[in-house]
């Protein structure tokens, strides 16, 4: 009972911190869009906030689960940074029914998600 209670209880865990940065990743997209309605914001000031969206929120997310980890906090922050990724190529996938459109960044998005997690469960 007590080995399959500590898995069971870190896979909670790594579902409640995905999905705290989910939330965190709409409200923001959220309010992206009403600056981008406001302001009338360029495609390339949109992009760069997207990029900062993804940096920030795995920053959080691996620094959480580095913090509660206490040893080993870079993988744990890899970890989360893969797995907010991973989940966001899968959305992508389905959303735009091919790679074709998603291919282009696909790598730099991951380095960008897997390097801010492990940089935020280092810091943590």
């Amino acid at each position: 009972m007590g080995k399959k209670n500590i898995y069971m209880e870190k896979v909670v865990f790594i579902t409640k911190c995905m999905l705290a940065a989910y939330i965190l990743t709409a409200a923001l997209l959220l309010l992206l869009a009403f600056l981008l309605y406001r302001f009338g914001l360029s495609e390339k000031v949109v992009s760069l906030c997207i990029i900062g969206i993804y940096i920030a929120v795995t920053f959080a997310a691996g620094f959480l689960s580095g913090r509660r980890a206490g040893r080993r906090k870079f993988l744990w922050g890899l970890a989360m940074g893969t797995a907010y990724y991973a989940i966001l190529v899968i959305v992508s996938l389905i959303v735009n029914r091919g790679i074709q459109d998603v291919a282009g960044s696909m790598v730099t998005v991951f380095f960008l998600c897997a390097g801010s997690g492990m940089l935020g469960g280092m810091i943590s």
